[in-house]
């Protein structure tokens, strides 16, 4: 296990190199300046759009803009949020945020492109059904010779949308806050979890969450994207206010604190003295890689499930898109370190991911901070998983077919498992460097596309004006 991981981690570090990182950020601002800023001229109007002014139940699709926008951020807030926060400060410090940032301003381009192109460019599965996402615009709008491309994004896909890491880092905080010694279930509890170890090599606590969790996501996953939307827009505007709310508690008793750590967060970007080795290349490299796992800019499973709305406007499907990474990145993720440095919970490095920020909020809201947490936790972590696993059903759809489709569920449920028992090092490592490989084909098609992009952006705001939509 211990060889397997290094190999892991020696392809994510790889993986995330110069070249990708350019390509993500380098597109982004090409995007930005190639569009005249469009998305964030038409701020107002995405939102508009988001609250069911212009909806068409007659429109093809299967869910409505806010569901769409439910599904997505069901699977970008969530675990990258909360413990992809932690990880960026104790690898990258503060300045690592920085550069998380910069991947929002840039990634709300970039979302606005690829989910407009998601709409433009739908195809059909072989079962006849309207289908959205990189592999389909790829294929629909650059043509069958660019297959091999669409391809490569889909078996990517396969594995960077599998739910390892959320499962992992919820077995981690219920066995830190729950099971510990001082825990809500006490010190008995942890000496029957840790039992199991000497055994097998693996907690019995880990192995019970684990199987707990396969049987919630399955209750609801096998029920294909309508059911998802469905919940997702019931818990997403749940856990985003309990989350937001109990953040802004402990903001608020340091407020005066806050001035010193954004100019810490802007100062240490450039000069990485609080990273690991003190090298400015570990804080943008983190920060991107994190600022992508939280918003998903890029990489191609936005789309997916943008791809999925009923609307027969693809402008209007990228302009809900592009506020992802505002609520997600610039709102959440800045929320949550201001939240980790003030109560200096990132200095401790005997803490990593969820349990930093379980100390965190341990410190800034004593007694019950942590199980406010754990509510937390619990709801991001199991709506990410319904979310990624629509995702991966439309990878195995576009590579086998759709009759083949609901298979890509039972390895789905299978990786929660191994998410729960396995070291967190291995799951980020391996769910990142997929990650990377997705934003390859995604990121290449998109550029290409972009102009096509322009001209119906241009068409739909002239529409506008005129108040001509076709409604």
């Amino acid at each position: 296990m211990e060889t397997l991981e290094q190999i892991i981690v020696a392809f994510a570090n790889h993986a995330w190199g110069m070249p990708l990182l350019v390509l993500l950020v380098g597109g982004g601002v090409f995007f930005l300046f190639y569009s005249r800023f469009m998305p964030y001229r038409n701020f107002k109007h995405g939102i508009e759009v988001l609250s069911g002014k212009y909806e068409d139940p007659t429109a093809p699709g299967d869910i409505n803009h806010f569901q769409a926008l439910s599904s997505t951020l069901a699977a970008t807030v969530g675990m990258g949020n909360i413990s992809g926060v932690a990880i960026a400060l104790g690898v990258g410090g503060p300045g690592a945020i920085f550069w998380m940032w910069i991947t929002a301003i840039v990634g709300m381009a970039t979302k606005f492109f690829t989910c407009t192109l998601a709409i433009m460019y739908r195809g059909e599965d072989t079962s006849g059904k309207i289908q959205g996402g990189p592999m389909y615009y790829i294929t629909e709008g650059l043509g069958k010779k660019w297959k091999p491309l669409a391809i490569f994004f889909s078996v990517a896909g396969l594995i960077g949308c599998t739910p390892m890491f959320q499962s992992n880092q919820l077995t981690q905080i219920i066995r830190d806050t729950m099971l510990a010694e001082d825990g809500l279930l006490g010190y008995n509890t942890m000496i029957l979890a840790d039992s199991f170890i000497t055994e097998t090599g693996f907690r019995l606590s880990d192995i019970i969450i684990g199987l707990i969790l396969v049987a919630l996501v399955s209750s609801v996953i096998f029920g294909g994207i309508k059911r998802i939307g469905h919940v997702a827009a019931r818990l997403v505007p749940l856990m985003v206010l309990i989350y937001i709310l109990t953040v802004v508690y402990i903001i608020v008793n340091n407020i005066v604190d806050v001035p010193y750590y954004f100019w810490l967060i802007v100062t240490d970007a450039f000069t990485g003295q609080a990273a690991a080795g003190g090298a400015v290349g570990v804080v943008i490299s983190n920060g991107i890689r994190r600022g992508a796992f939280s918003n998903e800019a890029g990489i191609g499973t936005e789309a997916m499930a943008h791809g999925a709305a009923k609307t027969r406007e693809p402008v209007r499907e990228g302009l809900v898109g592009m506020l992802e990474p505002a609520i997600d990145t610039l709102l959440i993720c800045t929320m949550t370190a201001m939240a980790l440095l003030m109560t200096g919970a990132w200095l401790d490095t005997s803490v990593d991911g969820i349990t930093m920020t379980a100390v965190a909020f341990e410190t800034g809201i004593p007694v019950v901070g942590p199980y406010l947490l754990i509510i937390c936790v619990l709801i991001f972590s199991i709506t990410t998983m319904f979310t990624y696993s629509y995702y991966g059903t439309k990878c195995l759809n576009f590579l086998g077919g759709a009759h083949r489709k609901h298979y890509y569920n039972y390895f789905y449920i299978f990786a929660i498992f191994i998410g729960s028992i396995t070291s967190i090092d291995m799951v980020i490592n391996l769910i990142d460097g997929m990650f990377a490989m997705m934003a390859i084909p995604t990121m290449i098609g998109t550029m290409l596309l972009a102009p096509r992009v322009i001209e119906a952006s241009k068409d739909y705001f002239r529409r506008k004006e005129r108040g001509d939509f076709n409604l």
